[in-house]
């Protein structure tokens, strides 16, 4: 892959972040489970925090990740139909899309990511045997499970698998 070209992320982007700022957690002094549950002065468990985690059920979670496993699918092969499928999932999951980078292999297959202000949605893919593996991580408000049927109509299957994990489930347990 010597002749491939390489993809800067952070150049270009609107948002303007990107540096990590590097004192959120030190100026808390946060060094054990039970300095999680006060965090300049509020509670983890208070839904106005803008920190975008979820609250649901007596859980805090920072957010959602679906493993999706398209099998069966047409169009696995056509870098823009992804590219337009990656659109529609973040437009009907109500996230926010900052960017999508593709890449077209030979003889066939894509990967690709869309960065979202809410976390990612990425694929690699098999047409030769109609598999496309899916991951779509989102945190805040946004609805990760939509994408499934999005997923199924952009690549005309109805045998979608889906296995959900909460991304930091459990670091904050047991605080009330």
């Amino acid at each position: 892959m010597k002749d491939a070209n390489l993809f800067q992320l952070g150049i270009g982007l609107e948002t303007g972040a990107h540096a990590e700022d590097t004192t959120i957690g030190r100026a808390a002094n946060i060094d054990s489970p039970q300095d999680l549950k006060l965090v300049a002065g509020r509670d983890v468990l208070d839904g106005s925090r803008d920190d975008h985690f979820i609250r649901r059920d007596g859980k805090v979670f920072a957010g959602t990740h679906l493993i999706i496993e398209v099998v069966d699918g047409a169009g696995l092969d056509d870098e823009a139909r992804i590219q337009q499928a990656f659109r529609d999932c973040v437009e009907t999951c109500g996230a926010t899309l900052l960017h999508i980078h593709t890449h077209k292999f030979s003889p066939q297959g894509v990967s690709g990511v869309a960065v979202l202000a809410e976390s990612h949605i990425s694929v690699h893919t098999w047409p030769e045997i109609g598999y496309g593996a899916f991951d779509v991580f989102m945190c805040g408000d946004a609805e990760p499970w939509r994408a499934v049927d999005v997923l199924s109509r952009a690549f005309d299957t109805a045998d979608v698998r889906v296995r959900e994990l909460l991304r930091g489930d459990g670091l904050v347990e047991g605080v009330q």
